[in-house]
Parts: C-alpha cells; structure tokens; sequence
C-alpha cells in the first residue's frame, strides 16, 4: 500500500477498522456485565495514569487550553464516569412492570464511530470509550487533523487497558491517516451502526447526512444571568472558574454576562476584582477583529488562548493577573460579535433593567446556540422556573458552565458530548450516556382475550350504535339519488346542481370500493 496515495490509504484503513471493530462487537455482544464492569476498571485506572501525559500532549499538539484542566478532564472521563456508571444496568433485563407484565431488555447497537474534536480530544476518547464498552460495543475514533497524535494515544491507551481485561482485539481504535475521505468512509460504511458527532456544525451536519443514526452536538453560546436576588461574589466566582478552565474550551462555558441596572455597580467591581478586564469599545474592536473571521466564525488560532495571549496579538495592554477580557455589547447578532460563540477567555456583557429584559436578551442570545446551555444565579425559585422555559437543554443555577453542563459540579450525567434537541439539531436533548447506545427491547405477555376484545369492551359503543342507526349503506345511498334524479325538478337550480354533484361523488367512491 506504500505506493498507493494517502487519501487512498487513510480510506482502505478506514475500512479495516470497520470490519475489525464489527468483529470485535459481536464477541463483546455476549459478555456478561461482570465481564464488562472488569474491561471498564481497568479502562478507569488507565485513564487515570495517562491522565497528565495526555494532558500535555493534547496541549502541545493543539495549543488549546491548560495542561491540568485537560488533566482533570480526563480525570472525570475515566474515574468519575466510573464511579457514574459502574452500577448502571446495560445487560440483559432492565426493568419490569409486574402490573402490565412487560419487561425491557437491553441489546447493543453494534460497532460506534466516535468524531473527536481538537478542542477535547482525550478527554472525548475516554468518555466515548467508556460509555462504549459500558452498554457492550465496540468503538472507532475518527480524529480531527489538528489533534491526530493526541487522539491516537488516548484510544490506544483504552484499547490496551481493555485487551489486558479480557476484550476482544478491535475493540476500540483510531484512525491513523485522518482526512475527509476515511471519515466519510466510515460514516457511511455498513460496520458502523450508529455515528457520535462531537466538533463543528460541518461534521455534526454530514454525520446526519450519513444515512444511519446519529447522535450530533450543536454550538453553545450561554448566557449567564445574574439575577437582582444573586450571591453576586459567587456568582462572579463560579463564572470566572467555569470561562477559565481549560481556557474556555467546553462548549457549556459562559460566553456572555447579564446583569441588571440594581446590581450593575456590584457585578463589575466584582468582576474586576476577581480578574475581568473591561476593554474600551477600540480594544473590543481589536479583539473581536482578532478572534472572528468571515463573519462570526472563530479564529482557531485564538482558540482556548489566555487573555495575555490574545491582548498581545491584538496590540492591547492589559493589566497583569487578568483572567478573562469582557467587552460590552448593545445588542445581539450582525455588528455585536461578541454575542456569538467565544471559546477562549473572552466574554460579552449586558446590562438590562430587570427580569423580564434578560428573559428577551436570553432568547436571542441562545439563537446563535439554540438547545445547549444557559445559566442563572439568583435566590427566587420562582425566577428559575420562568427561566426553565429557555430554548437550552441545560437550565444550571448558581453554578459554572463548563462543570455544570459536563455533569462535574451538577447532577446531570457526567459528558464530554451533551445533546441540544431537536431545536438545536440534536437527536437528543440530555447528557449523552450508555443508555443512548443501546437498542432496548420490549417483552410484553398478553392480558386480554384478543376473540372477545371488542365485545368485552365496556368503553366501545360502536355496535350498539350501529344497530340503532339509520344510515343508509352506500348502495342504498346510490339508489335514493337516482330515484330523485328520475323525479320531477322541485326545487331551484342550485340545490340540483348540487345534488347532482354530490350522486356523482357517492357513484364514484362505490365504484372505488368495488375495485372498478
């Protein structure tokens, strides 16, 4: 193959993968969930000691956010997710219902293709690894050009933890020539049973577009809402921890601040103090023309960057200690970039004169993310149902978005690839988990005599009515028509016209049902 091209190459390896890993589900298929739970430990400890080393790599390869924050993402994707997980049942009987006598049970999709973006990449392999092998399928890793080197050490590191507990070889791989053309390979080849998209709205569209299930993330643009009732130092806080880490590379992070004129002075003097920096509207200018290009699309360059990086190629100063540039914005959409989504340390921000003016900015805020994730903190619970009705799937209250929406600092499911339903061109709406990689069967016993169904139904009236009825049959209806069409005119034009049209309709559907 050496003297054959690399896309030709990338593509027949593709392909290899594809029917290793279908060989390899098959086998695993059968496994029992103790089998699995041993194949998931030592996944977990794996992941664990490759946790920092990944870390780096994935830093160096990408130049993409912070070494430890990387590190504790993978952290959570391998022993958190664990620990989540470990007693979820994904085998065989899931639950019954004694009283409709119906029970579900479990079956694996198959073999999955995970899309991994240079944003998260390790931390994405191990998450879609785990939750792979949890629900019993084998997984293939189609890695973005950009974090190739990263990705393929992290799967060859689950694979190797999974082999070594008793998996089968193919289990889990990569691919090691990535381009277009052995991704779209793999999203349309007939081993693969089921596509999980994680990267940019491209991807995630041709995944849908493959012609197989998949389950696609869409674009987040947060707004977090500091409410008039909020613990504004917590709040500011919990934002600043959330935009920091990892530089801002999850998608949940907050890409915007609302505040309201009563807490205004507040809000920023704290912001200030924890590390924001409120540019003028030229170093917002110089920023915004650093960081979009070709409309509102990011500069990857300026990707998970911290704020020193970006001030210094904007030709900015900033003051030193600065966590994270803010630029006020005066409206949302074209003109406004900073209304649209930021991965890197750099946030918009709002002032409104009450609840409902953040509900409305809210709104259109989420447009340019619709379905994915907003915060609010506030102390009135009533406030946070107002705002549950937000076009997000995540609604998170007093808490980060990068943690929260990933299930770290919340109760949500612990997830690397969070759903924005169907508002957002998702196919799901929650955190992604084992569950959604299985195909649930459902067993249900007979209850009722399926001879005597409709006469022992007390709710049917229909054959009562019909008895009593005096509705003519269609045979009949023809007959009265015809027997008023050879009587004398009695009535004026119209209504015979009318009468004529309506005896023509009636032949026609009787000639429909006699098949003529």
């Amino acid at each position: 193959m050496e003297n054959f091209d690399y896309d030709l190459r990338s593509i027949q390896e593709a392909r290899d993968l594809a029917r290793n890993g279908e060989a390899a589900a098959k086998k695993i298929a059968g496994y029992t969930a103790e089998q699995i739970d041993v194949i998931l430990r030592s996944m977990a400890k794996a992941g664990e000691e490759h946790s920092l080393c990944l870390a780096q790599m994935a830093v160096e390869e990408t130049g993409f956010g912070k070494v430890m924050d990387k590190a504790y993402k993978n952290h959570a994707a391998s022993t958190l997710l664990y620990e989540e997980i470990k007693d979820m049942k994904t085998r065989g009987i899931l639950c019954e219902d004694t009283v409709k006598q119906t029970f579900d049970v479990a079956e694996p999709v198959g073999l999955v293709m995970g899309i991994v973006p240079s944003t998260n990449p390790t931390s994405t392999v191990f998450f879609k690894s785990m939750i792979a092998i949890k629900s019993g399928n084998a997984i293939v890793f189609s890695p973005h050009p950009s974090a190739a080197k990263c990705t393929q050490k992290a799967a060859e590191v689950m694979c190797e933890a999974a082999i070594a507990a008793g998996a089968p070889e193919g289990i889990i791989s990569c691919v090691t020539m990535p381009s277009m053309g052995s991704t779209n390979e793999l999203m349309k080849c007939k081993e693969v049973s089921i596509i999980i998209a994680t990267g940019g709205p491209g991807m995630v569209k041709a995944a849908y577009s493959a012609g197989k299930p998949a389950i696609g993330v869409g674009a987040g643009n947060s707004p977090a809402y500091i409410e008039k009732t909020a613990d504004v130092k917590h709040a500011v806080r919990t934002i600043m921890a959330s935009k920091t880490f990892d530089y801002g590379t999850i998608c949940a992070s907050e890409q915007s601040i609302i505040c309201e004129e009563s807490n205004h002075a507040e809000v920023v003097a704290e912001l200030k103090s924890q590390g924001g920096y409120f540019m003028t509207k030229e170093e917002t200018d110089k920023v915004c023309n650093l960081l979009f290009k070709n409309g509102h699309n990011m500069n990857a360059k300026f990707v998970g960057r911290s704020p020193q990086v970006i001030a210094a190629a904007a030709g900015i100063t900033i003051p030193e200690g600065t966590k994270v540039l803010i630029g006020k914005q005066e409206g949302v959409g074209e003109g406004y970039p900073l209304s649209y989504e930021k991965l890197t340390t750099v946030l918009g921000f709002y002032t409104v004169k009450d609840w409902e003016e953040a509900c409305g900015l809210s709104y259109r805020l989420l447009q340019n993310g619709i379905g994915h994730t907003m915060s609010i903190h506030t102390q009135d619970r009533d406030m946070v149902l107002k705002f549950a009705a937000k076009p997000a799937s995540r609604i998170l209250v007093n808490t980060g978005g990068s943690q929260g929406g990933t299930g770290i600092s919340t109760g949500l499911p612990i997830a690397f690839t969070l759903g924005c339903g169907t508002c957002g061109g998702s196919s799901v709406s929650e955190n992604v988990s084992p569950k959604h990689l299985l195909n649930v069967k459902t067993v249900a016993f007979g209850l009722k005599d399926c001879a005597t169904i409709v006469d022992d139904d007390p709710t049917f009236m229909w054959k009562e009515k019909s008895q009593a009825s005096s509705c003519l049959s269609p045979a009949e209806l023809v007959a009265s028509f015809e027997k008023k069409e050879s009587a004398p005119a009695a009535s004026c034009q119209s209504g015979c016209e009318d009468n004529d049209k309506l005896a023509a309709l009636v032949k026609e559907i009787v000639l429909a049902m006699k098949g003529q």
